[in-house]
């Protein structure tokens, strides 16, 4: 089976930002890393002297990650299980000898630290076009060693909306099919907001798929990070209630009617979420007042969600036959999230024995259905 991994990510090397990045931009706002040691006097969870953290991402004076506290990372250090998978995933020469090791085929390539920085809600408009597109031309070098099998995706700044058709065009232009984005606001406009016109009807014309990606740690307004600062609770949150958010958003925006060519992709969300919430919006909310949803929600949001949007699954996520029955096979994907620490129990076994599913949906999600979208 020809394999389609749809989130992998790569591991960006501190150095390449000096290269790729206007030189004006990046002397204004350096992204450098900054080096930690801590005692066992700073820490009673572990019986080593001192404990080399991993280091800080920062742009300028700013840490790129938000509530990433010491126990967090003196916990990444303790676990290094896939620092091997890091160091591959940083070149796209190691990229390609860990999907070998995988079984995997071909991969849509993710940034790790670059949606934290052009995202940041501290750094200007200006700073965070500079270093989207700085990424953008280093994950393109990435991907030539096979472009055939490594898929790049676009960075897009949402800091300013009045640059968002120059970017997209110059995304295009450049060869890319997909672009990401986060799926919460970014300085508080949603992805509904009137503000995103333009960026939707680029998307619409130069035929770019929208690939929702979320994560913990943003420095920004992502679901729970107003009232949780521990790893469990941020990441419990940050992800799949970040999608539900995203989909209410276009459905209030009236973005599927607008642009109803446009393909949208959920992400590390994991998919079973989905029945209980396309049952709450079509069964609850959506006929509760129909003249105040008329003019943006012409049919039940479970038409819009099976017309317009994909969604990727987790082998061990319960429900994942009602997710079918209500959506269809030809709507799911998956992907691995290499390197990160959700890579480590994956295994091609796992894949071809997805509980819940039959042979031939898993052959549906696995090869046939990227295929045909990307």
């Amino acid at each position: 089976m020809n394999i389609f991994d749809c989130d992998r990510h790569v591991m960006e090397p501190v150095s390449m930002w000096e290269k790729y990045v206007d030189p004006q931009i990046f002397k204004q706002s350096p992204v450098h890393i900054k080096l930690d040691v801590i005692s066992n006097d700073d820490s009673q969870s572990t019986q080593q002297s001192h404990i080399y953290l991993p280091p800080t991402y920062c742009i300028g004076d700013t840490p790129i990650l938000k509530h990433w506290n010491t126990d967090i990372q003196i916990e990444t250090a303790l676990r290094p299980q896939n620092k091997q998978a890091r160091q591959l995933a940083a070149s796209g020469l190691g990229q390609l000898s860990s999907m070998n090791n995988d079984g995997i085929s071909k991969a849509l390539i993710f940034p790790t630290f670059a949606g934290y920085i052009i995202n940041h809600e501290s750094i200007s408009n200006e700073v965070s076009t500079a270093y989207a597109q700085g990424y953008n031309k280093w994950i393109l070098d990435y991907c030539a060693p096979d472009p055939q099998r490594l898929v790049p995706v676009a960075l897009v700044s949402r800091h300013y909306r009045s640059n968002f058709y120059e970017q997209l065009s110059l995304i295009a232009k450049q060869g890319f099919t997909c672009i990401t984005i986060r799926p919460e606001p970014i300085n508080n406009k949603h992805l509904g907001d009137s503000i995103y016109e333009s960026f939707w009807d680029a998307c619409n014309k130069l035929n770019l798929k929208v690939l929702f990606h979320g994560g913990t740690h943003l420095h920004g307004s992502t679901i729970g990070s107003d009232r949780f600062t521990s790893r469990f609770a941020l990441h419990a949150c940050s992800h799949a209630l970040e999608a539900q958010m995203a989909f209410v958003s276009l459905l209030e925006g009236g973005v599927f009617n607008k642009y109803p060519d446009v393909k949208f992709v959920f992400l590390e969300a994991g998919a079973s979420w989905l029945p209980y919430w396309l049952w709450r919006l079509d069964n609850i909310c959506y006929p509760e007042f129909p003249n105040l949803v008329k003019d943006h929600i012409t049919v039940k949001p479970s038409e819009y969600f099976k017309r317009h949007c994909y969604i990727s699954i987790e082998p061990g996520e319960p429900g994942l036959d009602d997710v079918v029955n209500l959506i269809g096979s030809d709507k799911l994907l998956f992907g691995t999230d290499f390197p990160h620490p959700d890579h480590q129990d994956f295994s091609i076994s796992s894949l071809l024995n997805i509980k819940g599913l039959t042979s031939s949906t898993v052959k549906d999600i696995l090869e046939i259905n990227p295929a045909m979208l990307f």
